[in-house]
């Protein structure tokens, strides 16, 4: 990590984050009705593109740009109220680039690389030396300036940021098998049988989706890649195995350059893209000493703040006490009689009497009625809890009316709760 920190001062400065934020995230499933996956929410505060933007701006970097596609108004908006502190006259940047059909009237993004051809324009109106590519999606800290020194230093045409995982879970990424050197010698999508890194036989370094390049050398390969009969135009399927092939592409370790404070064991990086892994990815944050430390004050996630009043527990009798126990308990949140345990709520809940909430997650502006009993679910935002409701309890009574994961989490929004009294 040392050996890339001071190679050139003020890189970052010299650079452009480019953040791919227009993915569909499906797998989400409502919770991506109304929402990108990188607008969906995270943490009590926070959205899941915060991590990605919060990270660049950690690093120094003060041109940002972001891509949005799908359901883009809720990350649009996002953006706009929680981004908008740069500013032009300190060489600053912030632009929010939609698909709208700026190439061509029928053309929207048609993958990751093509976000960024159909965009050269406002690139080179910049003048960065060095690209950034990120993707919006994932929940991480991690300083890029020493993805940077890296990238200069090693001479390479692309580096592509890794993270080291168990070899037999890396079947699910794109997987990077590279020399002593850390030159990637092949770059293979979603292998049966990942390649393992040099002398170490069990673990595999899969593809983060984060990538430098010099800008210059990206944009006439975007160029050659647009005019490419066959071409899907993405990144991780044709830009990266095309460099592996014919020029020099390099893999930068995630653990050089992840930011942990003294209480993160493990680096720490997670792509919580299914029901199960948003509510298990947000419950850990409960633990004794989570394994992703929020209270880094040395490398804040930076969000939309809203102005809320603290949150307040009231009535204090033995079946109706406001209580709340390894948990996360955002502002404006009211929690009148009921009891929390191992659970995050996010601004703006309010719970009522005789209630029980145990590793729950509840979306901003929930409101849970009176003697509702609530185990493992996710709750959307906005959602009126009716009283007397009981899910987690029965597994069966549970899939009938609410979206329940294979983990057994089951997710809660209002359409669900308006078909309970259809």
């Amino acid at each position: 990590m040392e050996k890339y920190q001071r190679s050139r001062p003020n890189l970052s400065r010299s650079t452009m984050a480019f953040v791919l934020a227009g993915g569909r995230g499906s797998r989400l499933l409502e919770l991506t009705d109304k929402r990108a996956k990188p607008a969906v929410y995270f943490g009590g505060k926070s959205r899941i593109i915060d991590f990605a933007l919060s990270n660049a701006m950690n690093s120094g970097i003060r041109r940002i740009s972001v891509a949005t596609q799908y359901k883009a108004h809720s990350l649009i908006r996002h953006l706009q109220r929680g981004w908008n502190f740069f500013r032009a006259e300190r060489n600053e940047s912030f632009d929010i680039l939609p698909a709208s059909q700026r190439v061509a009237e029928d053309r929207w993004y048609e993958g990751t690389a093509d976000a960024v051809t159909q965009n050269i324009d406002i690139i080179e109106s910049y003048d960065p030396e060095y690209m950034l590519i990120l993707a919006g999606d994932h929940v991480y800290k991690m300083d890029y300036e020493i993805m940077l020194a890296q990238h200069v230093e090693s001479g390479a045409d692309v580096t592509v940021g890794c993270i080291d995982v168990p070899r037999m879970e890396a079947s699910a990424f794109g997987v990077m098998h590279i020399d002593a050197s850390k030159r990637i010698i092949e770059f293979v999508e979603k292998p049966k049988d990942p390649p393992a890194m040099p002398g170490a036989p069990d673990r595999a370094l899969a593809s983060m989706g984060i990538y430098v390049f010099g800008t210059k050398f990206l944009i006439d390969l975007l160029r050659q890649d647009a005019t490419k009969p066959g071409s899907s135009h993405d990144f991780g399927k044709d830009i990266i195995p095309d460099i592996v092939k014919n020029g020099k592409a390099v893999a930068h370790v995630f653990a050089d350059s992840c930011v942990r404070s003294g209480q993160e064991a493990e680096p720490y990086w997670r792509d919580a893209g299914t029901v199960d892994a948003f509510w298990e990815a947000n419950i850990d944050l409960t633990d004794f000493v989570p394994a992703l430390d929020l209270f880094d004050s040395g490398w804040p996630i930076w969000t939309y703040g809203e102005i809320t009043p603290p949150a307040k527990f009231i009535h204090d009798e033995d079946t109706r006490r406001g209580s709340a126990t390894s948990s996360l308990v955002s502002g404006g949140c009211i929690i009148s009689g009921t009891r929390i345990d191992k659970s995050l709520l996010f601004t703006g809940v309010r719970t009522h009497s005789f209630g029980i909430l145990s590793h729950v997650v509840a979306l901003p502006y929930v409101t849970v009625g009176r003697s509702a009993r609530l185990t493992k679910v996710v709750i959307d935002r906005g959602v009126t809890i009716p009283d007397g409701l009981i899910v987690g309890e029965d597994p069966v009574v549970d899939a009938k009316r609410f979206r329940r994961s294979p983990g057994g989490v089951c997710l809660i929004t209002q359409p669900m709760i308006d078909a309970l009294h259809g």
